[in-house]
């Protein structure tokens, strides 16, 4: 009886085994074409060695694509975030490729009636969507996470790292943390200057984003305080930071493609 009881355990055991996807074939991608470069803060791809290995890129991209959307709405919170994310970033280096080398910037890849973020390329659960679609209608719509906009990778300078590890659930907290920090210790794209913290252009497109997850009438302050040792702020830095008392400025952002040299 104990052993048939535990065969019908196991049974029900594999479905929720077998949903689990794995992003092991874009973590082979990144280790072979991903140049890391500061401890992880900027990070470039190498296009030219990535589109010889496309046929591997592609397939990645196709497993993505057959992953059915009542699938994917089993799999708990962290999984489907995590698959989003690579998503978002596999089908960028795809973008890229389409074009590459004949391009200085992904903003090259679009038209006077799309952006490149407009346009409808990616077969993903059921539909054919854009890179708009996986962000703020997938991604921003059903995860109340700022921290996605650090992790998502618009294959630009100016955006923060392309993370050299495949997002996955069991470390998703941590990843999103580190992408965070790093971005935010990143010198060329956060800093503070003559009492004035010198922040990208993120933190003014997405302030409502930065609301939320903070709950106050200052975004994206309060957010920004959390990381006074990446910031490099004093306690009262921070406290004037939290007052809405320092005066915040939004960089450039830099367009040039991320590719290595």
């Amino acid at each position: 009886m104990k052993t048939l009881l535990l065969s019908l355990l196991l049974m029900v055991g594999l479905p929720a085994q077998a949903a689990s996807f794995s992003h092991q074939p874009w973590q082979a991608l990144l280790d072979r074409h991903l140049v890391v470069q500061d401890q992880g803060r900027v990070t470039q791809v190498n296009y030219r060695t990535m589109a010889a290995d496309r046929a591997r890129l592609q397939q990645y991209l196709q497993a993505l694509s057959a992953v059915e959307k009542e699938q994917f709405n089993r799999w708990p919170e962290a999984e489907r975030l995590a698959f989003l994310i690579n998503a978002y970033n596999a089908w960028t280096v795809e973008l890229v490729l389409t074009r590459y080398p004949d391009l200085d910037s992904i903003k090259d890849l679009g038209n006077w009636l799309k952006s490149p973020w407009q346009q409808d390329f990616i077969p993903l659960l059921g539909q054919t969507r854009s890179l708009d679609d996986i962000e703020h209608r997938l991604i921003r719509e059903h995860f109340s996470e700022p921290r996605i906009h650090f992790a998502v990778n618009c294959a630009s300078i100016g955006c923060p790292a392309l993370a050299p590890q495949a997002y996955n659930a069991d470390q998703l907290e941590q990843q999103l943390e580190q992408a965070t920090r790093l971005f935010l210790s990143d010198k060329s794209r956060n800093r503070l200057k003559d009492d004035r913290l010198q922040v990208s252009s993120i933190f003014k497109w997405y302030q409502d984003d930065f609301r939320t997850a903070q709950g106050n009438s200052h975004p994206p302050a309060s957010f920004l305080a959390r990381f006074d040792q990446e910031l490099e702020l004093t306690p009262g830095q921070q406290q004037a930071l939290r007052d809405g008392r320092l005066s915040i400025e939004y960089l450039d952002y830099d367009w040039r493609l991320n590719e290595a040299p």
